[in-house]
């Protein structure tokens, strides 16, 4: 019997959440007084959490370690067992190429998260340990739903995971609104899970009695199912919508700027870049192979919603005053290139938009977590980019790290982003070149909102809150040359470079983006063979070149150009 990795991923922050919780608690002193709580306290948790997150993360080596790369299409490392054998439903967890790098972004983002978090709430230790373990919690679900091989099972989950994430916003959150923020997120999530539910159960239905057994739920045995044009329709459009809320596709992405906003930057990190991908994943691995009809009925609606979403996104991103509501729009964008890469069903975008996924997740994840640094180092920690100035100056490893990864936003060449996004170019030009070139501009939006965030917050003058004063008084003296007063700035100035541990989480997510960039084979092979099942699966092919190409031996024709 082989071991079980994935069961092993889903369990463990389970209990590790329960060691973090339970550290301290009814020893020394009460953690709220934030004063450290004594020796059982709030440095305990954060090393207990710590050092769950890191264990999960050898567990995921292990885990890759027995995943054969030649058979990536295929679902791998499975286990299958009995749940509820009376409605069809069971435990069954298995992942391709694209579920075990999604479950690689859930597992090494968080301790990232937990290191950000490490003097946030508000120097509360009891409150900073109760947001750790449920930070852990939302690992195990993330872990298991992008596993699931049973639809109920897959539902479940997708509907537990409000739970933590409803908590992470409305008692964790920073923002002034953030309880109003986390109710919309729940609201908009169990509308669409509900409507879901009722396609779960038709589908359920669809599968005649006599088949019917304790494992009728499994994926396997639900695709390639009879059915009817009209019903196959209703019951994608169903699992469809409850996908793009989560996704978040225009129009029924309101809710994720206001989560951004609100949010801490750790639990928008987790939220944006891992929970919505459920989004994308679920149209890709349950709406394609269960309703293929339907989906290539639905697919040029679909396309225009993503082209929507790919430039509404961008141009409601530059108008921005809030970083973390500016960044939230910007994933409002990528996830629409995602999209449009799965429903142009070509082998070429379907794997851009699932190497996508992932490189979105850590491009994302170091822009929310790198300007949630930004807003610690205001004495107001204001999120409005118009307060901000001059950082470079005061902290140039701070402002070198956001370059970056807002570059990597815009798609640099030589950031990971670069290619998933050319990728789903070259797959839509093949399938909707109409569409592609609308959602090119999108391109140039990108690097305006990017360029123009970096130039607002880390060049001109520093603001006196943050160290204006002191650069004054260092160039108005006349006498000291440059780089003194550079150096008096960084020492006078109440702003401070990055610190060991945020250099840690900043370097860990540069230094990802640079090694997808430049050597993006070590994920292509895990989306390659996923990409071509997919579009097998709901019934296309790769289209053929869009211009003829003449034979290698062929000669000019009588009166043609030699």
């Amino acid at each position: 019997m082989t071991f079980p990795w994935l069961t092993a991923l889903i369990v463990w922050p389970l209990l590790a959440a329960l060691a973090t919780a339970l550290t301290g608690v009814g020893r020394g002193r009460p953690a709220a007084t934030g004063t450290g709580a004594g020796r059982f306290g709030g440095t305990a948790a954060r090393v207990v959490a710590l050092a769950g997150a890191l264990v999960e993360v050898l567990l995921l080596v292990g885990a890759f370690t027995a995943f054969d790369t030649t058979r990536a299409g295929e679902h791998q490392l499975a286990e299958t067992h009995d749940w509820i054998p009376a409605i069809g439903a069971s435990y069954a967890v298995g992942v391709d190429g694209v579920g075990l790098l999604l479950v690689a972004l859930s597992v090494g983002l968080v301790p990232l998260v937990i290191l950000a978090a490490w003097r946030e709430q508000g120097g509360d230790d009891s409150r900073l340990r109760r947001y750790l373990a449920v930070v852990l919690v939302l690992e195990a679900f993330m872990v298991a739903v992008f596993a699931a091989r049973d639809v109920f099972l897959f539902y479940v989950l997708f509907e537990a995971m409000l739970i933590p994430a409803y908590f992470l916003i409305g008692g964790f959150g920073q923002g002034a609104q953030r309880r109003y923020a986390a109710v919309k997120f729940l609201l908009y999530s169990l509308a669409g899970g509900l409507i879901m539910l009722v396609a779960v159960i038709a589908l359920y239905l669809q599968v005649p009695a006599a088949e019917r057994g304790p494992r009728t739920f499994l994926t396997e045995n639900l695709t390639g199912l009879e059915l009817g044009t009209t019903e196959g329709r209703l019951m994608f459009a169903a699992f469809f919508l409850a996908f793009a809320i989560k996704a978040p596709l225009v129009p029924v992405h309101s809710w994720l700027p206001d989560v951004a906003e609100n949010a801490t930057p750790g639990t928008s990190t987790l939220l944006v870049c891992v929970l919505d991908k459920v989004g994308t994943f679920g149209m890709l691995t349950l709406c394609l192979p269960l309703f293929p009809e339907a989906s290539r009925w639905a697919a040029p609606f679909v396309i225009v919603l993503a082209v929507v979403s790919i430039l509404y996104g961008a141009i409601l991103a530059i108008g921005q005053s809030d970083l973390l509501r500016l960044v939230g729009y910007t994933s409002v964008s990528h996830f629409g290139f995602i999209v449009l890469g799965i429903f142009t069903f070509t082998s070429l975008g379907t794997s851009g938009s699932s190497l996508m996924m992932l490189n979105h997740g850590i491009s994302t994840g170091a822009l929310f977590l790198v300007a949630g640094f930004v807003i610690a180092r205001h004495p107001a920690r204001s999120q409005r980019i118009a307060d901000y100035g001059g950082l470079r100056t005061v902290a140039p490893v701070l402002g070198g790290t956001f370059l970056v990864a807002a570059l990597s936003a815009a798609a640099l060449p030589g950031l990971a982003t670069f290619v998933s996004e050319v990728m789903v170019f070259l797959g839509a030009f093949g399938r909707a070149p109409v569409a592609a070139l609308v959602a090119v501009p999108a391109v140039v939006l990108a690097a305006v909102y990017v360029l123009l965030t970096y130039q607002r917050i880390f060049t001109g003058t520093v603001p006196a809150h943050l160290g204006g004063d002191a650069a004054r008084e260092a160039t108005d003296d006349g006498t000291p040359p440059l780089e003194d007063t550079v150096s008096r700035t960084r020492e006078d100035a109440p702003v401070r470079d990055l610190d060991a541990r945020e250099r840690t989480v900043a370097g860990v997510l540069v230094g990802a983006l640079l090694v997808l960039g430049l050597v993006p084979g070590l994920a292509l092979r895990y989306v390659d063979a996923p990409g071509q099942v997919a579009v097998e699966l709901v019934g296309e092919s790769d289209p053929p070149p869009v211009l003829g190409a003449q034979p290698v031996d062929a000669r000019p024709t009588e009166g043609s150009l030699s």
